[in-house]
């Protein structure tokens, strides 16, 4: 299964079915330690911290047990994982208390669960269990350095009498800023490998696409001209009936809806042919204010959507780009055309420009229209695919293949009953002399 097929969902769900793996896996490896400890020391009968932490030990296995089974049946998943890891960082502080308090050797377990936490809740999960780790601990070394509570011993340990309060202090600092550390470390690398499986996903979808669209253009091109040539032909004839034989006016309304359904046809045809082959475009520069402006005004003059289609603008001044300024007014007018039939009754469609670094600028379309599901998405690129009752479904097809030819793309978000943003980089100029 390839990246961009498995939902954060599914990915959520192997994650913790790995962490409840290795939860168990834990608990045996506690489990045999223990009892190998008790062979060897000869702790028979068991020391009652033995028998508190073969307690403990069961109820990690209860709990992983009683997670595989309930974990289908959660309806609020995202919480799920912090409820789990969170009781997690209790059972680990219980550890410690039962085997020694401040001389365990087991606060590392904390370092454990923040590292497995930001791998599966990222980095504000994990800063959020570095806390409740912190919390916890420095409850739990104060309630044992004032004799609050008296933890269990193995024969080994020593009291936290035993030691400088300001060596105590110190272990406890050096533990949460361990904690917090871990959290921000392992954290900071999650981010970075969940933005490479987004890029690694989006570009699988991309290579995808135009393996398909290559294959399609292949087979277009030479279907275009075997329909195009008999079009032609067809209207040419319909055309000398029309002047040969005597008017009549119901032959001469067929003969019409004749010659409309072939300018259609003609015009569908070329635009697969379009879509297939875009026109190698003349380079040049240009003002991307002044090309936009020019195609929101051309665009307004559509009394059919502009009665009910407000669009507004907002420019950033100056930003130059090279492009064919054919290319360029043929994908912002398909955008804009888009957006506006894909608002029902009433709305606006917004489209702005601004700056980015390293030498790109963005532009931005945003509708209030009926949204998109992810599914819809992932198809609305391929030729002939609409939702409307009309139309071709070439218009964004065209789009992504002038598009392909200057190595960008454009990015969608889209929420069903809200709305459609389309966001396009382009590499941005020097300003002019």
């Amino acid at each position: 299964m390839s990246s961009s097929s498995i939902t954060p969902e599914e990915d959520l769900y192997h994650k913790l079915k790995w962490l409840m793996f290795f939860r168990i896996l834990f608990a045996s490896l506690l489990l045999g330690s223990t009892i190998i400890v008790q062979l060897r020391e000869n702790f028979f009968p068991p020391d009652k911290s033995f028998i508190v932490l073969h307690g403990l030990i069961v109820i990690i296995f209860l709990l992983s047990i009683y997670y595989a089974f309930i974990f289908r049946t959660v309806k609020t998943r995202i919480l799920f994982p912090y409820i789990q890891i969170g009781i997690d960082t209790l059972l680990v502080t219980l550890i410690i208390y039962i085997t020694g308090s401040f001389s365990s050797i087991f606060s590392f377990l904390y370092l454990v669960v923040i590292i497995y936490s930001s791998m599966i809740i990222f980095r504000r999960g994990s800063m959020i269990m570095a806390s409740f780790c912190s919390i916890q601990y420095g409850i739990l070394i104060n309630l044992e350095y004032y004799g609050i509570i008296d933890p269990y011993f193995l024969k080994e340990s020593s009291s936290i009498g035993d030691y400088a309060w300001n060596l105590v202090f110190f272990k406890v600092v050096i533990t949460m800023v361990a904690c917090f550390a871990v959290a921000f470390l392992s954290g900071l690398l999650s981010e970075q490998l969940r933005r490479t499986k987004k890029e690694l996903s989006v570009m699988e979808e991309r290579v995808e696409r135009v393996e398909k669209m290559a294959y399609l253009g292949e087979m277009a091109t030479g279907m275009t001209h075997e329909i195009k040539n008999p079009l032609a032909s067809l209207a040419g004839s319909i055309q000398i009936l029309r002047k040969e034989i005597p008017y009549d006016p119901e032959h001469d309304k067929l003969m019409q809806i004749v010659l409309r359904e072939t300018d259609r046809l003609n015009a569908l045809v070329s635009n697969f042919l379009l879509f297939a082959k875009p026109p190698v475009g003349k380079i040049e520069r240009v003002n991307l204010e002044s090309a936009l402006a020019e195609t929101i005004k051309l665009f307004e003059k559509n009394q059919n959507i502009s009665r009910r289609v407000t669009i507004m603008s907002a420019f950033s001044p100056n930003i130059w780009v090279e492009m064919d300024p054919v290319h360029l007014r043929q994908v912002m007018w398909n955008i804009i055309l888009n957006a506006a039939e894909a608002i029902e009754g009433e709305g606006h469609i917004k489209v702005k420009t601004y700056p980015l670094k390293h030498n790109h600028a963005c532009v931005e379309v945003n509708d209030t229209g009926c949204g998109m599901t992810k599914t819809l998405i992932q198809s609305i690129f391929d030729p002939f695919f609409t939702t409307k009752s009309s139309g071709t479904g070439l218009g964004l097809s065209i789009v992504h293949r002038i598009l392909e030819s200057y190595n960008t793309w454009l990015e969608v978000e889209s929420v069903v009953g809200k709305g459609t943003r389309f966001t396009w980089k382009l590499n941005r100029i020097d300003i002019p002399t």
